[in-house]
């Protein structure tokens, strides 16, 4: 027992090791973790170096850990959020697991003349999509054995699965290039599979051989991510020249600034020039090829990308800034956007220009350190010097401004409680004469 503990710890300390090792290298070269984490398997297993045999057991352990992840996946969920993704979740994802699951099903009971109880216990298994990185054994004898079959099986995969999601996409209105994209992100085979691959196994729906041959073209579509990904990045981008432009990560680093802001036009380039007049340093990103070309003419480095992706935050430096300041124009913003920053980023403070009041009450549930509504403080402004020029004494203009910003925090807070932008009009600022109510018109709601 002793002589068996050992072992374990030493082939446990080589696979943290070596994956380690091959992680940072793979990463070095822009390739991601999951092509590290699956050459490591390989290399140290029994067909390369032989470091690390028992196999039977390995595969126990990976089975273990791959439930384990799962069930942190599960406390990192917030029921509130998953209710109101639940559109999404349920009916998106279920859709996107069940046609693809079948697709495939059918690819392999016509391709490979399996029972069709067999492969259905291959195919749904397969229409999974990978949620994490994980080292399975990439037992490699299966594949030198069957190479066009598993290579054939592995791109069927990836292209069924990836025409589907794209089908599903355009259904509910997605752009196509960003439903290709989604469709590659998706498409390789997930990690989960490894277990129901075994269960089926145990269950006398398929024998061992196969579930090693499928457990290989899991494999070698999981070794296909970083590739997918690129081409997923690159498919996003729209084609007007815009892939000409410098992403925040194009030089595999990011600028290691203090802040982010997220829009580069007018109201961004305010933010952002008080922050660099203040010493701190600042990375710039916007979607807007023209913006970005004029602002290169007067010396400012602004980075091409949508903002709104927290995959781009996150090779822009999100993780290490200290302030995200998302200064985009018009409605785009969502609660789950700002709720998904928070969460990826919690060490930053997070700002927020809105549209109007209206925006405000619709992101009311976004725990952001502050929202600024765009021309109010400039109203404000004008609105002085407009009492300026009436005469009035300065006095008398800082009780007209405090009084107008009482009145309408409160407003705002009653509008906020009810979600109606209708609430508080009591408190909507005297008409001529100090008749309290509503304007004559009803205005757009700052």
């Amino acid at each position: 027992m002793a002589h068996e503990g050992a072992s374990m710890l030493r082939d446990g300390v080589l696979l943290l090791g070596f994956a380690l090792a091959f992680v940072l290298l793979f990463r070095r070269f822009g390739l991601g973790a999951t092509l590290g984490y699956l050459i490591a398997g390989a290399v140290v297993g029994p067909q390369v170096l032989g470091l690390v045999g028992d196999a039977e057991q390995m595969i126990t352990v990976a089975e273990l850990g791959i439930v384990m992840l799962l069930f942190v996946v599960g406390l990192e969920l917030d029921p509130k959020r998953l209710w109101r993704m639940k559109t999404a979740i349920f009916g998106l994802g279920a859709a996107q697991v069940v046609a693809c699951g079948l697709a495939v099903t059918a690819v392999i009971y016509f391709a490979a003349s399996y029972p069709l109880a067999a492969a259905l216990a291959i195919g749904l298994p397969l229409g999974l999509s990978s949620t994490a990185q994980v080292l399975p054994m990439l037992d490699l004898g299966v594949i030198a054995e069957n190479p066009f079959f598993v290579v054939s099986m592995a791109i069927a995969l990836i292209a069924v699965k990836t025409l589907i999601i794209l089908a599903i996409g355009l259904a509910v209105g997605m752009a196509w290039r960003a439903a290709l994209a989604l469709g590659l992100l998706l498409s390789q085979g997930g990690e989960f599979g490894f277990v129901l691959f075994t269960q089926a196994q145990n269950g006398s729906l398929i024998s061992g051989e196969t579930s090693s041959l499928f457990g290989a073209i899991v494999t070698l579509s999981m070794a296909a991510t970083p590739f997918l990904m690129m081409a997923a990045s690159r498919m996003r981008q729209p084609g007007s020249g815009n892939s000409e432009r410098e992403g925040p990560n194009s030089q595999g680093r990011s600028d290691g600034a203090t802040a982010l802001v997220i829009g580069y036009g007018r109201f961004g380039q305010t933010v952002s020039q008080m922050m660099t007049a203040a010493g701190i340093r600042v990375t710039l990103i916007d979607s807007k090829v023209d913006q970005i070309d004029v602002a290169e003419e007067f010396g400012a480095k602004v980075y091409y990308g949508d903002g709104t992706r927290m995959d781009l935050l996150r090779q822009a430096g999100a993780s290490e800034a200290t302030v995200i300041a998302f200064c985009i124009d018009k409605d785009q913003l969502t609660t789950e956007l700002l709720e998904g920053v928070r969460e990826a980023f919690p060490q930053a403070s997070v700002f927020v220009r809105v549209f109007d009041r209206r925006t405000i009450i619709k992101l009311r549930g976004a725990q952001v350190q502050e929202m600024v509504r765009e021309v109010m403080e400039s109203a404000v402004v004008m609105g002085r010097a407009a009492l300026t020029g009436l005469g009035l004494s300065l006095q008398e203009i800082e009780r007209a401004e405090n009084s107008y910003r009482t009145r309408d925090k409160e407003r705002l807070d009653l509008q906020l409680e009810g979600g109606d932008l209708r609430a508080g009009k009591e408190r909507f600022m005297p008409r001529e004469g100090g008749q309290v109510g509503e304007p004559d018109v009803t205005p757009q709601q700052d």
